[in-house]
């Protein structure tokens, strides 16, 4: 059977630890795909359950030298606590570090002022050797012993990472200085080579890179947290006759709850008693507020400001709306854009490559130039700067900050390959009813043609059309049902999908729908084609009865355009994208809509099976397709799209095949969609080129001698801040 789980992993360092964590997983007999994200640090594996378990997973991770965990078994609140804990222990060792590194920065500056004050005199101990091997070993050996104790890991699994680079790199220079502490002569009033403070400061200051970037990586994720916190923390249940207050996990289904005035509703379920208005805004970005009455449903966290009602708990915990919103921006943030390849194969042969490149360096320096110290010098620079960080947290971190902000704006982005393919569209397909139009049609006139009264056909319509679930169906019942109250059952009913319904009532055949299902069953429409072609020219949708084979009636149905909906279609168009729209309504119908909106490419009586078949006509021009509807008669087409758009007031089956959820009904939001994706891969090539050119100008900088290691290890860390800062950047864009 087919599964997938979420792991948190802590422990990695950099792009390579990624890589080598996500080839371990993908060659486990199983697997089916797995992709680790350094910035989330997460892993999401999708896996064959039958073949492989769970544990086995974990640990093989964990023989990499990594600690793993499944998400789900890991609370919101102990991942955020843990989070602060790394970042005070990280901020922590920056400060002893940068306690114990000052002296060796401080001799290093004393020996280089061309000039000598009194005040040296009394700091002359800075340049005693032994005071210098006191001071730089616990930096090299306490504070730095994450660096070893990584590095050996990784070396154990036959692969190499920033760990490693950094540990050889400090090493060289502390050893080097350790030898000449003991070994090496030098004339009275001399002082020995020592690099004791190049260790302890490319030390310090990658620890200090670590400690901005954990604090920066904790802002990406911010609209996780901001949906969490919009969760209610308990509910009002009754339970044995009386009202309680309980923790909002311990909600189960059936439970009744009560909401008062002003209070968030704390899970999603059915009012059973009451009314209210109820601020939805949280979830579909509508300012006004709700009315709700007994028999609707109500969606947890939404705030209830005017009436008291009580529901019963229908969804709770992780089935709940939120937590499925809060489950997708967060599978979105652990994902990979298409354009995170080059980096991933760049860091899986990267940290070798560097190492090869050191060694090169000191052979050269040593034996053609003879000069040893140079030699030891130029090899550690390489191998400090040249760390893969960067690289690695050039993609997801925006990736992570895009999704946000899309999640923020009712956005929901299932993944950094939608993203991504986001910016690539050129055509975009509507569906009418329910995307371009409010998909709430009213009847505007009823017009006999027989011996049936308009309240009879009424009637009758209403009927036929009980059990239907196509909107103009759901119209004409809503009406009947004002007018009737509750009628009864039809004795038999069909759905015919894109034609109409044909129904059994009072012993008659009744069909109700187009005129192409009149003409299949034999019933001609043609004395009345005058008529239903002005309906359909003022943009109504003519609905014909025929009872006992005898058209009795046309009934014309309305359905109004959104108000924003001509605005986002004009910002499409601006943007440069042809805008379709497909609908099953007939070709006058749907232009008289298009005009009101200002489209000129109409797809009409199309009927749902073939909405596929018009998105794959358009890929085969060449077109990079977005189909935006609301319907389960639309999922195929969003299926088949490059990006499936849903419209979150529509139906879970289309939110569940989309790419990319609106959770309003604007349509506003599809253009806003589109630009949040320009800017977020705008970030993701500027991170990619910064991360890139770093190590590009730096490398041969410090093969050539013209970098110290001390600044090749600020450049390193200040590489990587730099990426996640560019990143956090696009949190001021507003999409909308």
């Amino acid at each position: 059977m087919d599964s997938k789980v979420t792991m948190k992993i802590s422990g990695m360092s950099c792009a390579a630890c990624a890589a080598k964590i996500e080839k371990k997983l993908n060659k486990l007999a199983g697997v089916k795909r797995a992709t680790v994200n350094l910035a989330s640090e997460k892993a999401t594996i999708e896996y064959e359950s039958s073949e492989l378990k769970v544990a086995a997973m974990i640990n093989s991770i964990e023989t990499l030298g990594y600690k793993a965990e499944r998400e789900e078994d890991l609370s919101w609140d102990r991942e955020k606590e843990e989070q602060e804990k790394e970042i005070r222990r990280l901020r922590t060792e920056v400060f002893i570090s940068a306690v114990l590194s000052s002296p060796l920065i401080l001799a290093m500056i004393l020996s280089l002022m061309p000039v000598h004050l009194v005040i040296f005199d009394y700091l002359h101990f800075l340049h005693n050797e032994f005071f210098q091997l006191l001071v730089a070993t616990p930096v090299q050996f306490i504070i730095g012993s994450r660096f070893y104790r990584n590095a050996y890991y990784s070396l154990r699994a036959k692969s190499a990472n920033m760990d490693v680079l950094i540990a050889m790199g400090t090493s060289a220079a502390y050893f080097f200085s350790l030898y000449n502490v003991f070994f090496q002569s030098v004339p009275q009033g001399m002082m020995k080579d020592l690099y004791f403070e190049a260790a302890a400061v490319v030390i310090t200051l990658i620890l200090l890179g670590k400690y901005l970037e954990a604090v920066a990586k904790g802002k990406t994720s911010e609209a996780i947290k901001k949906l969490i916190g919009l969760q209610a923390k308990t509910a009002r249940v009754i339970r044995n006759g009386r009202e309680e207050d309980i923790p909002l996990e311990n909600v189960d289904v059936g439970d009744i709850v009560v909401v008062r005035p002003g209070e968030k509703i704390p899970v999603d379920g059915r009012i059973v008693e009451g009314s209210s208005s109820i601020d939805e805004s949280m979830l579909t970005g509508e300012s006004l507020p709700v009315e709700k009455k007994t028999g609707d449903n109500v969606i947890g966290a939404t705030i209830n400001k005017f009436g008291t009602f009580k529901f019963e708990a229908v969804k709770v915990g992780r089935d709940t709306a939120l937590a499925q919103i809060i489950r997708m921006v967060e599978e979105a943030q652990g994902s990979k854009a298409p354009v995170q390849k080059i980096a991933d194969q760049v860091s899986g042969v990267f940290v070798p490559v560097v190492a090869g490149i050191a060694v090169l360096t000191f052979l050269i320096w040593f034996f053609v130039l003879g000069n040893l110290t140079s030699g030891i010098i130029s090899a550690v620079a390489v191998l400090v700067i040249a760390c893969p960080c960067s690289l690695g947290l050039a993609t997801p971190t925006a990736i992570m900050v895009g999704t946000g902000i899309g999640a923020e704006n009712g956005i929901l982005i299932k993944g950094g390959e939608y993203l991504e393919s986001a910016y690539k569209l050129n055509a975009v397909i509507l569906d009418k009813t329910g995307t371009i139009t409010k998909g709430k049609p009213e009847i505007t006139e009823v017009v006999s043609l027989g011996q049936l009264a308009e309240n009879e056909v009424l009637r009758l319509a209403t009927m036929a059309e009980k059990k239907s679930e196509h909107p103009l169906g759901v119209a004409i019942y809503e009406k009947g049902k004002q007018e009737f109250g509750l009628l009864a059952d039809p004795q038999e009913f069909e759905a015919i999908p894109g034609r109409g319904v044909r129904a059994l009532i009072d012993n008659k055949v009744v069909y109700m729908g187009t005129r192409k299902l009149m003409r299949e069953k034999g019933i001609d429409p043609s004395a009345i084609e005058t008529d239903i072609i002005k309906l359909e020219d003022e943009g109504r949708t003519a609905m014909l009865l025929a009872a006992d084979n005898k058209i009795e009636a046309i009934i014309a149905v309305a359905d109004t355009v959104k108000e924003n909906s001509r605005a986002a279609i004009e910002d499409l168009q601006k943007m440069g994208l042809e805008v379709f729209m497909i609908t099953g309504d007939n070709k006058r119908t749907a232009n008289a809509i298009a005009r009101q909106v200002g489209i000129t490419n109409v797809l009409a009586e199309v009927l749902p099976e073939k909405k596929a078949e018009e998105v794959e006509n358009l890929k085969k021009q060449g077109k990079i397709v977005a189909m935006v509807g609301d319907g389960i008669n639309d999922a195929p087409a969003l299926v088949m799209a490059d990006i499936g758009m849903a419209i979150g007031t529509g139906t879970d089956v289309a939110m569940e095949a989309a790419d990319i959820t609106l959770m309003s009904g604007d349509l506003r939001t599809i253009p806003a969609a589109i630009r949040l994706s320009h800017k977020t891969m705008i970030k993701i090539k500027q991170n990619l080129f910064w991360a890139f050119i770093y190590n590009i100008v730096g490398i041969p900088f410090a093969a050539m001698g013209l970098l110290n290691p001390m600044i090749a290890g600020a450049a390193m860390a200040f590489s990587s801040v730099s990426v996640v800062t560019n990143s956090l950047r696009l949190k001021r864009y507003k999409p909308i």
